[in-house]
């Protein structure tokens, strides 16, 4: 009996290890996915002239106007938990806000125009 309760008690907390490990991974590939897609703005901006007026998550990036046809991410991440959360991208002149939601973090951040999916915006990267 003493065993089996030894064994429960390993086995709930490594359940509860691996949890929190999952969640520290999906933010860093959140935090990637967004210096990825802020290099392929920047790309973009060089090439076209400006910021793309939208960007759609799990679709190209395509140019327009004087950059028309080219490729510029392909396809723009999406966040790995697709049906729970979302990244968000709002324009503003001449700068930008790419916004996702941290499982980690715990303050939110304004500028990001919303929620990133069910939950506020935490994270935000920005240019300028």
């Amino acid at each position: 009996m003493v065993v089996v309760l030894i064994i429960g008690v390993l086995v709930g907390l490594s359940v509860g290890a691996y949890s929190g490990a999952k969640k520290v991974a999906w933010d860093t590939r959140r935090k990637g996915d967004l210096e990825s897609i802020k290099s392929a703005l920047e790309i973009y901006r060089t090439d076209c002239g400006s910021y793309p007026s939208d960007v759609t998550f799990g679709q190209n990036l395509v140019g327009s106007g004087i950059c028309n046809g080219n490729t510029y991410m392909s396809p723009v991440p999406t966040d790995p938990k697709p049906a729970i959360f979302s990244y968000r991208y709002s324009l503003s002149g001449a700068t930008y806000a790419l916004c996702a939601y941290l499982e980690t973090g715990s303050s939110s951040v304004l500028g990001c125009g919303g929620n990133c999916g069910t939950q506020v915006c935490n994270y935000r990267v920005q240019v300028p």
